[in-house]
């Protein structure tokens, strides 16, 4: 109910933000006609010179040139209208709010003109960011053979679309194999190591048996990464190598009843199964990807924990966990999770997302990614019946 609730109020915030637009585009129009009905009243002693000039900058606010310019007519016209019922013409106020409203409507078409031209720029660098993020983050597959699976990527700045975050869902000669992981840092730098990260697990998961070889080519090319994009200031000032890591978890999913995971300083993974959720501690913790100085000489293998028809993994990067209420509480998770577990894994995503947004009123404190994996049952029977 928390998340159904959750996502009503955000419904709620998107239409109360679309009705203060409309209102305030509205506003311009409201202000003319209040100086219309004044002028034809018996108080048009009233002096309404000084209403017509704001309107323009109102206008320039929320509409484009185009809109602009239909105010200032308008509020030019009415400025007229009045000046000649009223036999102004002549004196000086008529010609000081006359003054006053070409002035006011000079700045607010070039403000207009100025406002859709950053917008149509913000535009523009909004759609390359998404190609950008559809290259590093590609859309999780909705389908891999018999498992279903669904993907999410959230942004702590408004307007954001890649960071620090990574994931990745495909099907090898091994089994399906994912990764999740967080880069310390955010910016560009960030982004970079993410992208070497993700270059990397995507060559070896169709090459390397062994996931723990898998995550030993991921770590080299961070490693790489971070060495190749030092810029001359970071040379000169370097900085502390222990700060320069990535926590990822690989899992792999094979026709075998299990998932196998490697966690290189990563929260463990949430098991949901019939509706009771179940934290995947690793028994044996491993450093982040970047501090290699830190992990033994021999390979740790893999994990193993049973994965079975109907059950359902979630992968998640800290932003999730870290996530805090006004009050400062935690995002409790696991209890979020449990309440979900009849529906499909998108819808599952959309659920957490919208209670994540009412728990911290909208406020992300930082990025956050969420990948879902289920043992699909009815695609499974369908398999073992044919």
């Amino acid at each position: 109910m928390r998340a159904l609730y959750g996502l009503t109020s955000g419904m709620s915030l998107i239409r109360s933000s679309r009705t203060l637009f409309t209102f305030a585009r509205a506003l311009p129009f409201a202000v003319l006609l209040a100086v219309l009905g004044i002028e034809l009243s018996p108080a048009h002693f009233l002096y309404t010179g000084p209403l017509l000039s704001p309107a323009p900058a109102l206008a320039a606010v929320t509409m484009g040139p185009a809109g602009t310019g239909s105010v200032i007519f308008l509020a030019g016209m009415l400025s007229t209208i009045t000046a000649t019922q009223n036999h102004a013409w002549g004196t000086p106020a008529v010609y000081s709010n006359l003054l006053a409203l070409l002035v006011v409507s000079v700045a607010s078409l070039a403000t207009s003109t100025a406002r859709v031209h950053r917008e149509r720029e913000l535009a523009k660098v909004r759609r390359i960011a998404q190609v950008s993020q559809d290259v590093l983050l590609r859309p999780v597959p909705a389908r891999l053979k018999d498992v279903r699976a669904a993907g999410m990527y959230l942004a702590a700045e408004e307007g954001a679309r890649i960071g620090g975050d990574l994931y990745e869902v495909v099907a090898t000669p091994f089994g399906i194999r994912i990764i999740v992981g967080d880069v310390r840092g955010k910016g560009l730098p960030a982004v970079r190591s993410a992208a070497a990260v993700l270059g990397a697990f995507r060559e070896a998961a169709d090459y390397e048996p062994e996931l723990p070889e898998t995550a030993i080519r991921c770590e080299a090319a961070l490693r790489r990464e971070l060495t190749r994009s030092e810029s001359p200031e970071e040379k000169t000032d370097p900085r502390d190598p222990a700060e320069e890591f990535v926590t990822v978890i690989i899992a792999q999913i094979t026709e075998a009843p299990v998932v196998e995971l490697v966690s290189r300083g990563h929260p463990p993974p949430l098991l949901l199964r019939r509706g009771k959720t179940t934290s995947l501690d690793t028994a044996s913790p491993l450093p982040p990807l970047g501090l290699e100085e830190f992990l033994s000489t021999s390979p740790v293998p893999a994990e193993k924990y049973p994965f079975e028809q109907g059950d359902r993994l979630l992968l998640y990067t800290d932003g999730v966990l870290e996530a805090r209420d006004p009050a400062r509480n935690f995002f409790d998770l696991p209890t979020h999770l449990s309440r979900l577990h009849n529906c499909t894994p998108q819808e599952l995503l959309d659920r957490l997302h919208a209670s994540l947004l009412h728990h911290t009123r909208g406020r992300l404190a930082d990025d956050a990614a969420m990948i879902v994996i289920e043992r699909d049952t009815q695609h499974s029977s369908a398999q073992a019946t044919s």
